[in-house]
């Protein structure tokens, strides 16, 4: 593993939190606008020429190898950005599922993309470690992409899930009372005043906060939260949603980026460009999702290429797992090049992409 200096890493996180709060500042007031599709387009730009000027950097200054480091960084950042596409649009589901405004979904998924950054460290650093030290556990990698990939294919967006039922939410309900309406950008909300006999005249207590006119009531749970002066609203619940889907996303997109590379800093900071420019990129597809029917295909295909090149790359393992069955395979081994993974998985993507807009008009003028 490349020994990257500590002061390398810091400096990265200070920036990682700067452009965290630059992206908060840019999507102006807190709760009061709705972000256009002009300006996620803007946005979404300028996260890219971000990317773009750190790929640079790493071309012009990493130690070893920069050229090939930062052909490495653009494939991961490429796979990442377009895994993270067919996630926008579950999140797309989510909103509309516990009724989030447009103008509230900015607050949600920057606190969702906080967490993403968080676990996203914790799996590729722990990822890292395991590759380093069981280099086999990459042919593991590419059949469960092989896997993830040919789901594509055979998935039914028509029926999903229901967000309600996730099993963190459950939990968390069983332990915390929620309101079942919105309370505007909050997600914390006090309990609505209750009758308090022991009070003169027998009124009400009013010593709870009463910000918010509108009845708060509770969805079932087994707590009932009795002992609880607050209630998450569903702005909560749905973030608690997109961080434990982000879990689930993570474990196809991690795979995908060691494909191409198994320095831990390409990895990271590849995936984490990728994810910082991920709300602006939400708010400009949000308007023209439905042009994107056959973005999942290729996809699939994206994941399946990733799983093989992986699986090409462990031959030394496949040809000794054969021996122990009998087979005598002499599979060589088959390295594809960075430059050509990129040309691949970008041409793919555009593809997919391209097709989905024109089959849609077609459609649209039949």
């Amino acid at each position: 593993m490349l020994a990257i200096p500590l002061w390398a890493w810091i400096v990265f996180y200070v920036l990682v939190v700067l452009m965290l709060i630059a992206d908060l500042k840019m999507f102006a007031h807190k709760g009061e606008h709705e972000v256009n599709v002009g300006e996620a387009l803007k946005m979404t730009c300028v996260w890219i020429a971000v990317s773009m000027v750190f790929c640079a950097g790493i071309y012009l200054f990493y130690p070893v190898e920069p050229h090939e480091k930062a052909m490495e960084f653009l494939a991961g950042y490429l796979i990442e950005k377009s895994l993270s596409m067919d996630n926008l649009f579950v999140f797309l589901m989510l909103f509309s599922y516990f009724g989030v405004e447009r103008k509230y979904q900015h607050e949600v998924l920057f606190w969702g993309i906080f967490g993403a950054l968080v676990l996203r460290s914790v799996f590729i650093f722990a990822g890292a470690a395991v590759v380093e030290r069981f280099e086999w556990v990459l042919g593991l990698f590419g059949l469960f992409l092989l896997y993830t990939g040919s789901k594509m294919f055979t998935h039914n967006d028509e029926v999903q899930s229901d967000p309600g039922n996730n099993f963190i939410v459950r939990i968390f309900k069983r332990f915390f009372p929620v309101t079942n309406q919105m309370h505007g950008d909050k997600f914390f909300v006090r309990k609505k005043p209750t009758p308090n006999p022991s009070r003169t005249g027998g009124g009400l207590d009013y010593s709870q906060d009463q910000e918010s006119s509108a009845e708060v009531t509770e969805l079932p749970s087994r707590t009932g939260g009795a002992g609880s002066g607050f209630l998450a609203t569903p702005l909560f619940i749905a973030l608690i949603v997109i961080e434990t889907s982000d879990v689930a996303f993570a474990v196809d997109s991690i795979p995908a980026v060691f494909s191409v590379s198994r320095d831990p800093f390409i990895v990271l900071t590849s995936n984490i460009f990728a994810i910082l420019g991920l709300r602006a990129l939400y708010f400009a597809l949000a308007a023209i999702a439905k042009y994107f029917s056959y973005l999942k295909y290729g996809l699939g295909i994206i994941l399946i290429f990733v799983g093989v090149k992986m699986l090409l790359a462990m031959n030394e393992y496949i040809n000794k797992l054969g021996e122990l069955v009998g087979l005598h395979l002499n599979m060589p081994h088959i390295e594809i090049p960075t430059p050509w993974s990129l040309a691949i998985i970008f041409g793919v993507l555009l593809l997919s992409m391209v097709l989905s807009v024109v089959v849609t008009k077609c459609k649209r003028k039949n």
